[in-house]
């Protein structure tokens, strides 16, 4: 079994949240009473990132890890929790920043792209593990026992035909069990050729009759938070992605840190 992976840094401070986290030729030939050929060129790497929610277009969500290859990932959301949280002996769950984009594309749920140009639909699985616990080590309480990341409202699109979708999780996936590998969308063998997105949560004009998971971010003023890295574009919060943190854990106003790895791998 082949695989590419992706590993992030994921930082949250506890003052302010921000978490950071190929090729091919293809060929075909008809036969009939005398026989004809056509060849087919392309280097798949053109695909671009496409617009979760309406994937004919090519969208700017601005830069991001890749893998390079016939099967790969495209894309990888950088999860950014940011707000003003203050240290609290209270359960409390931070709802991820939306994606943002660089052109005219409106906010989204935080998505995955997977690429499969191996010109057969062999399958592939796509992974997530967190390879740590939150920590600081230059604090007294250096980490943040029974932190953890939830990832819910999971659907996939394309251009593709869905009869071609890979399958995700109905359920809540709960990364509560540091080191362990969670599958996030299996394809199966016949499955999962083309350019997918596999996306957890989504906006009011979602295609698919998701649920609406983005609502816009607002300061402690009630004012419009805006992202100047996104030329000052108003933020959402998409509550399909969250960190909950207990009120239990003896935390401090620092930076904890883990290591989020992202795993593409052929199916055997």
């Amino acid at each position: 079994m082949k695989r590419s992976m992706i590993r992030l840094l994921l930082l949250v401070s506890l003052s302010t949240v921000t978490i950071l986290l190929t090729t091919e030729k293809s060929y075909a030939e008809e036969n009939g009473r005398s026989n004809g050929h056509i060849t087919f060129t392309g280097e798949y790497d053109s695909v671009g990132i496409r617009d979760p929610e309406k994937p004919a277009q090519v969208a700017d969500p601005g830069e991001s890890p890749s893998t390079s290859g016939k099967l790969r990932i495209d894309f990888v959301p950088q999860l950014n929790f940011t707000s003003v949280n203050k240290v609290s002996d209270k359960d409390m769950v931070y709802a991820v920043n939306a994606q943002l984009f660089r052109d005219d594309t409106a906010a989204r749920g935080n998505f995955v792209q997977v690429s499969d140009y191996r010109g057969v639909a062999l399958g592939w699985t796509l992974q997530l593990r967190q390879e740590t616990q939150f920590q600081n080590s230059q604090t007294a309480n250096s980490q943040l026992d029974g932190a953890f990341l939830s990832l819910d409202k999971s659907w996939v699109n394309s251009t593709m035909e869905q009869a071609m979708a890979p399958s995700v999780s109905k359920e809540v996936i709960r990364l509560d069990n540091i080191g362990a590998t969670y599958n996030l969308a299996e394809a199966k063998p016949g499955a999962g050729a083309g350019t997918w997105s596999i996306s957890f949560g989504a906006s009011s004009e979602n295609p698919a009759a998701m649920p609406n998971t983005l609502t816009p971010k607002k300061d402690p003023n009630d004012k419009p938070m805006l992202d100047e890295k996104y030329a000052s574009k108003q933020m959402h919060e998409n509550s399909a992605l969250t960190l909950s943190v207990p009120g239990t854990t003896k935390k401090d106003p620092v930076t904890y840190s883990t290591v989020l790895t992202w795993i593409l791998a052929e199916l055997p």
